[in-house]
């Protein structure tokens, strides 16, 4: 099945194409989306009713630009949030394949000349099992069919390039895996799940993916065992022996799909870029040997994932789950294990990049090289909105299995009686438009876009090589900036000598610089016909300090 649609049209395309570049800015006005089954496993979300694992079609959407003739293009398979339970039965309207943000993910990369999949995956777990042992095993359940899903549709489009004729001009050598919320789980197992002894052996919290059956208070039974959940890619028959698990006897858990070439050569499930947009990791120890670079993306009072390391918690039960890390952690150890350095050696001197080490500062830890902190205000109703790159249509009919017989969400009543669907979504996501999470979501792109080049190797990467990659950068408490909010001038202060100034549009357009100063005091003036967010570099001869201003 296939769809064409226009997305809009850019006066002037030839001047503006001169000035545009692959990868980096939208150079397609259309897209074209194709849908593809990319294996068929075994889900438990019928189990209670059914009695056994029911097999689940696992389709995706494909994206690519319509006039291209590029016949080399890179990969990105994009897995979507909703909490490893079907849309609405997570209590939330976001949570399928073919999410507002899941599209407009697929058509910003589309539009700059990948080919981008948003793909299905199967759900099912109790959220609001009786004790946090059973709910940690319901969650790495899930993941863990998560991950092996997210392989198989890797491997899919690898074995589609190799002998199905390449319909979609792929490179092969060159997939990202990207994940938004809950698809950030699985994209951290992607990556970090070499095998499934890892999930044995976690060090922060020890042993939290074993349960203690035996009762003697030390945990000895894994949560997952290949022979009754297959193995981590998903690429062997798995059969459970006997009733472990809720599973009955010689029932059918995990199918083979696609772990072969038509040669017989195994298929790769490994990518070679990650990127996370909220999520959190199991466990930092699948980390220790990784070796594919990542972007992850998190808002730093997020909570749902935590930023750095603590318990999870779940939308509607708010009942402790797991320990689990964020982008805080996942950056150090980015950092420790060399994954990153392809980063730390490139030159991002864009305002995006600014913006991530302010933000950094304000969590309170250092800039990590492929770590953006999100920091976006408290809505009125004192909930932090996490990334705020959702939106949905209130006038959209809700799944048919909701029993509402397809009335829309703004129709609905919500489970927990604080009104419907749209309603309770508004609480956090206030005002939500298409707009607003597209604006969030470019601010996203602009991070994510540049890493990208240079993860992939792809021919932008040489607008972020060479220069001077090393310049350190300073503690923001460094230099005052009086008043920020500000209308017609700013003072800088400083007990270090301030070398030069730098006023930047958020785009990163040089509107003004003042080199070969040696003060330590600074008024930048003249600046009441200046509006909204900018960046501010201030440099010394140890570094540069980059703050964010305000002026109104």
């Amino acid at each position: 099945m296939k769809r064409i649609f226009t997305l809009f049209l850019i006066c002037s395309i030839s001047l503006l194409a001169q000035a545009q570049e692959r990868y980096l800015d939208k150079i397609f006005t259309e897209v074209e989306v194709s849908t593809e089954v990319y294996g068929l496993n075994a889900t438990v979300i019928q189990l209670a009713t059914a009695g056994e694992a029911v097999p689940q079609p696992l389709v995706m959407d494909v994206y690519q630009p319509v006039g291209d003739t590029e016949t080399n293009r890179p990969f990105a398979l994009v897995l979507h949030t909703g909490n490893f339970l079907p849309q609405g039965v997570n209590q939330q309207i976001p949570g399928s394949f073919r999410d507002e943000v899941m599209v407009d993910i697929c058509t910003e990369l589309a539009q700059r000349g990948y080919v981008a999949a948003t793909a299905d995956y199967r759900t099912g777990w109790n959220p609001g099992a009786s004790t946090q042992p059973l709910r940690a095993l319901g969650i790495i359940q899930a993941a863990y069919r998560g991950v092996q899903d997210g392989n198989t549709a890797v491997r899919f489009m690898r074995a589609l390039a190799q002998d199905g004729g390449n319909p979609y001009n792929i490179d092969p050598t060159r997939i990202t895996a990207i994940g938004q919320g809950t698809g950030g789980y699985i994209v951290y197992g992607m990556v970090g799940l070499d095998n499934y002894e890892e999930i044995l052996t976690t060090e922060s919290g020890p042993a939290k993916f074993l349960l203690d059956t035996d009762g003697d208070g030390a945990p000895e039974t894994p949560m997952v065992v290949p022979v009754y959940h297959g193995d981590v890619e998903g690429k062997e028959l798995a059969i459970a022996p006997d009733g472990a698990f809720g599973l009955p006897a010689g029932d059918t858990t995990n199918y083979a799909n696609v772990p072969n070439f038509a040669n017989g050569d195994p298929i790769s499930s490994r990518v070679s870029f990650a990127v996370t947009l909220g999520g959190a990791l199991g466990d930092v120890s699948w980390l220790n040997d990784n070796e594919i670079p990542m972007v992850n993306i998190q808002a730093i009072n997020d909570e749902f994932a935590p930023y750095n390391d603590a318990v999870l918690t779940v939308p509607g039960s708010m009942l402790n789950v797991v320990r689990v890390q964020g982008v805080q952690v996942v950056g150090q150890s980015q950092l420790d294990n060399g994954a990153n350095q392809i980063f730390y050696d490139a030159t991002f001197d864009d305002p995006t990049t600014a913006l991530a080490r302010e933000n950094s500062a304000i969590a309170g830890h250092d800039y990590f090289e492929g770590v953006f902190p999100f920091n976006l205000p408290p809505n009125s109703f004192g909930l932090d909105e996490g990334l705020g790159i959702e939106w949905w249509d209130p006038n959209a009919p809700t799944p048919l299995f909701l029993g509402a017989m397809g009335a829309p969400w703004n129709a609905v009543p919500h489970p927990s009686g604080a009104g419907t669907f749209h309603e309770v979504g508004l609480f956090r996501n206030e005002n939500m438009s298409a707009e607003k999470a597209r604006g969030n979501l470019e601010t996203c792109m602009n991070y994510i876009l540049p890493r990208a080049c240079v993860a992939l190797d792809l021919p932008c990467r040489a607008n972020f090589d060479g220069g001077d990659a090393t310049e350190d950068l300073l503690s923001t408490d460094l230099v005052s900036v009086t008043p920020n909010p500000a209308s017609d001038f700013i003072d800088l202060k400083s007990d270090k000598q301030i070398i030069s100034v730098e006023l930047m549009s958020i785009e990163g357009k040089v509107i003004s610089r003042v080199n070969n100063l040696s003060h330590h005091n600074y008024r930048l003036d003249n600046l009441s016909a200046l509006t909204g967010m900018h960046i501010l570099n201030v440099r010394f001869e140890e570094g540069l300090v980059s703050k964010t201003i305000h002026l109104d």
